[in-house]
Formats: structure tokens, sequence, C-alpha cells
């Protein structure tokens, strides 16, 4: 069977140093955690083979990821731990190290004939590929393989609407959304001598690290890995796509698919999940509703945190919205809560406080009810500014696809980026409001509070 070509415009040299002798292929993996679907891996498994070289991946785990806590550190690396099982199937040896993954790519990459690494885009993830980049003595290349069109190819600047975004991205998807068959591996690395952490007890690697432990780990609802992602998506496909469209904004219900804390650690690939639903017996209305969540609402998520260097601050958020919510400064708010009110959801509304539960127990929130969620915080600060830090710091304490681009632009939207202007109104301006009776109007928010806590009652 032919080797499938990994596209070129995934594939970008980070430094100019050339391939050298050395004794192995190195794959550093840390975006794309996972064995399957992943360009990067084939790309680094083709190389190996050209190079007559056996291929060794390495994964660096830092203690000190920004805001990262035991809640997130146990669902991922029971996916590295899956990712590890499905590599040794493929005689490809994975070897996870404490320390800065940097460091941890450097070190193992000592002796490595060159350094193949896939793409993040944030800050700590772009700034981790510069230092090896500059450092390696090796050729170091990075190959895209978490969105479905590299971002650069897509647009050169911050798209400020998904409507902008769309033509440029369905330009190239037929190109783009291609499935990916796997590269047999020439020379098997099983026996290759390096030493890492040892996965078959996760529990025991996190007692070994020093870790924020005041969120709790949640393998009793969500477990991390490509199997789980799988086995999750399939039932979506079967029991809850074909009502997709008519519940995707009611917050009752439960027809969503949970693959955002999946493709947030890379343990499953957004061209498989598109693939997969577009061969599902439903609806082109729901298949349609799914693909524009996934493709353009996500992958302008990373269009943004690409294009917006202070994608997590305030002073991201467009001019007009800044200008209209520093007008409104001052506006008497009926209600203000503290960030520690907020957190113990202890308001006045029956609705926000059981988003806050449902956040805070599950690491999961209805897409609908986390609009309505940040919009209120906006609502009950004292300042733009303070609201927006407490919406980021909740959203990346608590949900296991925080710290995500699409958690940074999902924020923003809050605030008014990706969004236009709306009738004026006291404390937001001209920033999109919602209010309890809207939501009463459109959904059937008494039922979600019942849903949430007999959730929270069943997890103990």
């Amino acid at each position: 069977m032919a080797t499938q070509k990994i596209q070129r415009e995934r594939v970008q040299n980070l430094n100019e140093a050339g391939v050298r002798e050395g004794d192995y292929v190195l794959y550093w993996m840390q975006s794309s955690q996972r064995a399957e679907q992943n360009h990067a891996l084939e790309y680094a498994v083709q190389r190996a083979n050209d190079l007559d070289r056996r291929l060794l991946v390495v994964f660096g785990l830092t203690e000190d990821y920004p805001e990262a806590n035991l809640r997130h550190y146990a669902f991922m690396l029971e996916g590295l731990k899956d990712t590890e099982k499905a590599l040794q199937k493929r005689g490809i040896k994975m070897v996870v190290r404490k320390g800065s993954p940097d460091e941890v790519a450097l070190d193992v990459g000592e002796n490595a004939s060159l350094i193949v690494t896939d793409r993040g885009y944030m800050r700590p993830q772009k700034k981790w590929r510069e230092q090896v980049a500059r450092e390696a003595s090796c050729l170091v290349t990075q190959v895209e393989s978490d969105v479905i069109v590299p971002v650069e190819l897509v647009s050169g600047k911050q798209e400020h609407a998904a409507r902008t975004l769309r033509p440029r991205l369905q330009e190239y998807l037929d190109d783009f959304l291609v499935g990916l068959t796997p590269t047999k591996i020439s020379k098997q690395s099983l026996n290759m001598k390096a030493e890492g952490l040892d996965l078959s007890d996760t529990e025991k690697v996190l007692d070994g690290m020093d870790l924020d432990s005041s969120v709790d780990a949640l393998s009793h609802l969500y477990r991390g890995g490509t199997s789980e992602a799988k086995k999750m998506f399939r039932h979506f496909l079967k029991d809850g796509l074909s009502d997709y469209v008519e519940h995707r904004n009611q917050p009752q219900t439960d027809d969503v698919s949970h693959m955002s804390k999946y493709l947030h650690f890379g343990h499953i690939s957004p061209i498989w999940l598109v693939l997969e639903v577009r061969k599902a017996d439903s609806k082109k209305d729901n298949i349609e509703s799914f693909v524009e969540e996934l493709v353009v609402r996500r992958e302008l998520s990373m269009n943004f945190v690409f294009y917006t260097p202070d994608y997590d601050s305030y002073s991201n958020l467009p001019d007009w919205a800044k200008k209209t919510l520093e007008e409104h400064r001052d506006d008497e708010r009926e209600h203000t809560y503290t960030r520690v009110q907020l957190e113990n959801a202890e308001t006045h509304d029956e609705y926000w406080n059981a988003a806050m539960k449902e956040m805070v127990h599950t690491g999961y929130m209805h897409n609908y009810m986390r609009m309505y969620w940040g919009k209120k915080v906006l609502e009950w600060s004292n300042t733009p500014e303070h609201a927006y830090r407490t919406v980021l710091y909740l959203n990346n304490k608590y949900f296991l696809d925080g710290r995500d681009p699409n958690s940074f632009a999902n924020v923003a939207w809050v605030f008014g980026q990706h969004d236009r202007g709306w009738p004026e109104r006291e404390v937001y301006g001209k920033v999109r409001y919602m209010s309890a009776s809207g939501l009463e109007r459109k959904t059937k928010p008494e039922q979600y509070v019942e849903k949430v806590e007999k959730r929270i009652g069943a997890s103990g």
C-alpha cells in the first residue's frame, strides 16, 4: 500500500539546521495527544522510514502549566496512557517525562536525526517550540494536526466574525477533509532504552506531582483518551445527532457530543469527527449544524489566538466594545457579587447558580448556558475589566476544555468580540444582552435546574 503523503501546507521547518546522522527520529508530542489521525505522527513515521531509523515519541509533563489543576492533569494522563498503548501496538516507544516540555524535548532529542513536533497556538505552546527550534542541533519540523485547514492558509489576519472566515475555509475544505491512513513503521523502537514515567497507574503519577488539587478529578464522569472519545462520539451519532438542531440551544436536553474536552487535549482529530458525522444516518441540517460548530466556530477561535497576542486580556476587544463598555462603566448595577460569591453559586438567580454548579461539579456546562452565565458576570461586576478576569478565571479553573482557544474566544465574545453592536442599554452598552426572561422564553430553564441538581446528586 502506498504511503499517504502529508499535505505540504501542514509542514513547516522551524529552524535551518539540517538532518544529522543521529540514532532515531524524535516525535515530540505535545498538542496532538493521540496515536491515530495525527499528521505529525505519520510524518515522523515516514521520515524515520526514509532515514532507516527508529522512531521515539516523547511527551514533556510540566507541573506548572498556567491555570491547570488536578482535574485537567487526570484527564490528560488518562489520554496519554491510552496513546502509549496504541503506539505500542504499532511498534513505537513512547516516553513521558516530567519537566518543561521544551527542556524534555531538547534532552531526549540530543541524539536525534531530526525532531518532529505538532502545533499549538497559545503563548506557552509557541514559546516551547521557539525554544526547541533555537537550541536544537538538528532540524525541527512542525506539523499541523489539530485544525482542518492550517490557520495562515485560511487567512493572513484576525477575522472579526464567522461570516468572514466561513467562505475562506470552504475554499479549502474539500482538499483538507481527508482521512489519514497510518504508515507502517519499518523499525520498531519498543526495546529502546529511554526512561519515562510508568503510566499504568495514573493516580500514582498524579500523587507524585505538585498540582493544585482544589478542583477534583472527574474520571467517574469522563475519562480521557482517543478510545473514550470515539466511544462517546459514536453514542452521540446514534442517540443525539437526530435532535441536534432542535436541541442545540436547549440546556435542559443532553444531545451534545462532549467532544470539546477531547479536542482540547488532542485526543481526537477534528477531521475524523467531520468525516464520521457526514456518514451518519441523520437529516442534513443536523450534520451541517454540527460541522459549522466544529469547523467554522472552532477554527475562528484558532484564528483569534494566533493573530491576537493579547487573546487572554480585556484589551483584545474591538474598539466599539471597549468604547461602549467604558461609557457605561459607572451605570448602577442592580446586583453585584464578589468572585467568591460567584464561585460558590451564591446569587439571586437560580438558573445562573445551576450553571455554576454544573461547571464546578462536572467540568462542563451546556453551551447556551455558558453564554448566559458569562453575560451575567458582566452585568454583576463593578467594572467590565474585573468581569473579564472573573469569567476567564472560573472558565479556566473548572472546565475540562478550559485554557483552550475556544475558551479564550468564547470569553471575549461575552464582551463583544466576534459580534456586532446591539440596541444600547444600561451596563452592557451596545454589547449583546441576555436575560432570565429571554432564557425562559426560548428554553426551559426550570428543567435545566432540575437536571443539574439530579446530576450532582447522582455523582455524590
